[in-house]
C-alpha cells in the first residue's frame, strides 16, 4: 500500500524526533512491502521566520492533500515575546481546526520495565496501567470568545468556554466507541458542580450511555481526577473530558508513566486523516545536541499506521520493537533519571528500534 505523509518537523527538538520517526516507519515499509512518501512543510517558529506567519497557508494546503500528517514540536524562547496571534503554538490550534481534528487520543501506559521510573509508590504502579484519555480538541475555552475590558476593578482579560450539543455528542461517540473496543470502562471528567458547560455535558454523557449497556459508566469532578489518577491510576481505562481539562490530566498522566518522552498521541476528525505527535514539547535546551527521546514520535507513527492507515500489525510491530528495546535495558537520558549508565543518543535509540523490527 502507498501512503502519502506530510512531516511538519517545526522548532527545537522537532526535527531530531520526526526524522527518527521517518527511519522507523521506512524500516517498516520495506519489512511489510508498503511505500510511504513524506513531504516537509513549515510549522510554528521556523515558519515565522520563513513566511512571517506561525502557520502558512501552504502547511494547511499540503496537510489537506496528504493522507495523514506527523508533526514534531513547535515553539522556544525566540517566539515567546511574539503577539498571541503570531506565536508558534497558535498553528497548533490553526492546524487542528483546518484539518477538522476534533479528538485528541492520549495514551498513558506504564511500561513494566519503566515501573521504577514513575514517582509514585512501588506499591502503587507493581501491576502497571494503561489509560486512553479522550480530548475534545476543537472546541471550549480554548476557541471562545475572548478580550480585555474594563471590569468592576478596572483592567480585566476574559476567555470564554462554550460546548454546543453536536461538539459533545460527537466526542462522546469517540469514547464509547473508544471503550468499546478496551475493557468496556468509561470515565467522564466535568466541573458539573460549577460549570453550566459541565452539566450540559454531563447531561449528554448519561443520555448517551443508554446507548452502550455494555459500557461501565461513570462520573468525576476534574479536581477529584486530578488526585486519583495518582492515587490509584489502575481504577481508569479511558477517560473523556473536555479540551482544557484534557490538556491538564494527559500532562498529569505523563507524568506518572515515568517520562513525558515516552507518550504519544493522535487528532483525529470525521475522516481518516489524523495528526501524530509527541506530547511532549520542543525542549529547546538540548536541541541539535542528539539527546531527545524519540519514543514517543515513534509510538506517534505507529498511532497513524493503526487509526489512518489501518495497518494494525504494522503498529503492533513498532509497539513490540519499543518493548524489546526497554526491556533490554536502553534507555536515553530522560529515562535514566540520574540513575547510573550510559544514555543513548536519539540516533542510537532509533537504531535499537529498527534493529528489533
Amino acid at each position: 500500500m502507498e501512503f502519502n505523509i506530510a512531516l511538519l518537523k517545526g522548532d527545537g527538538i522537532g526535527p531530531e524526533i520526526v526524522d527518527s520517526a521517518v527511519a522507523v516507519l521506512e524500516r517498516t515499509a520495506e519489512k511489510f512491502g508498503h511505500k510511504f512518501s513524506f513531504t516537509p512543510y513549515l510549522i510554528g517558529g521556523c515558519a515565522f521566520d520563513a513566511a512571517g506567519v506561525p502557520l502558512p497557508q501552504e502547511t494547511v494546503d499540503g496537510c489537506l492533500a496528504s493522507d495523514s500528517v506527523l508533526l514534531g514540536a513547535v515553539g522556544g524562547p525566540k517566539w515567546d515575546n511574539l503577539p498571541g496571534n503570531m506565536r508558534p503554538e497558535k498553528a497548533l490550534l490553526g492546524i487542528r481546526s483546518a484539518l477538522g481534528l476534533f479528538t485528541n487520543l492520549r495514551p498513558a501506559k506504564l511500561y513494566p520495565a519503566l515501573r521504577d521510573a514513575s514517582p509514585l509508590r512501588a506499591d502503587i504502579v507493581s501491576q502497571g496501567f494503561d489509560i486512553m484519555i479522550v480530548r475534545e480538541l476543537t472546541g471550549g475555552i480554548y476557541f471562545g470568545e475572548r478580550g480585555k475590558r474594563t471590569g468592576k476593578y478596572g483592567e480585566e482579560a476574559y476567555d470564554t468556554e462554550a460546548y454546543s450539543r453536536m461538539e459533545i455528542e460527537r466526542i462522546g461517540r469517540v469514547a464509547f466507541d473508544t471503550a468499546m473496543k478496551r475493557n468496556k470502562k468509561l470515565t467522564s471528567i466535568d466541573k458539573a458542580n460549577v460549570l453550566e458547560t459541565s452539566r450540559l455535558w454531563r447531561e449528554i454523557m448519561h443520555k448517551m450511555s443508554e446507548e452502550y449497556p455494555e459500557v461501565e459508566y461513570s462520573d468525576m469532578l476534574v479536581d477529584n481526577a486530578a488526585m486519583q489518577l495518582v492515587r490509584n491510576p489502575r481504577q481508569f481505562d479511558v477517560i473523556v473530558t473536555s479540551n482544557m481539562f484534557g490538556d491538564i490530566l494527559s500532562d498529569e498522566a505523563s507524568q506518572i508513566t515515568g517520562s513525558i518522552g515516552m507518550l504519544a498521541s493522535a487528532s483525529l476528525g470525521a475522516s481518516t486523516r489524523g495528526m501524530y505527535e509527541p506530547i511532549h514539547g520542543s525542549a529547546p535546551d538540548i536541541a541539535g545536541q542528539n539527546k531527545a527521546n524519540p519514543i514517543a514520535t515513534v509510538l506517534s507513527a505507529a498511532m497513524m499506521l493503526r487509526y489512518s492507515f489501518s495497518l494494525a500489525k504494522e503498529a503492533d510491530a513498532i509497539e513490540a520493537a519499543v518493548d524489546s528495546v526497554l526491556a533490554a535495558g536502553y534507555r536515553t537520558a530522560d529515562l535514566l533519571g540520574g540513575a547510573e549508565g550510559t544514555p543513548l543518543s536519539c540516533t542510537e535509540m532509533t537504531e535499537k528500534i529498527i534493529e528489533a523490527l
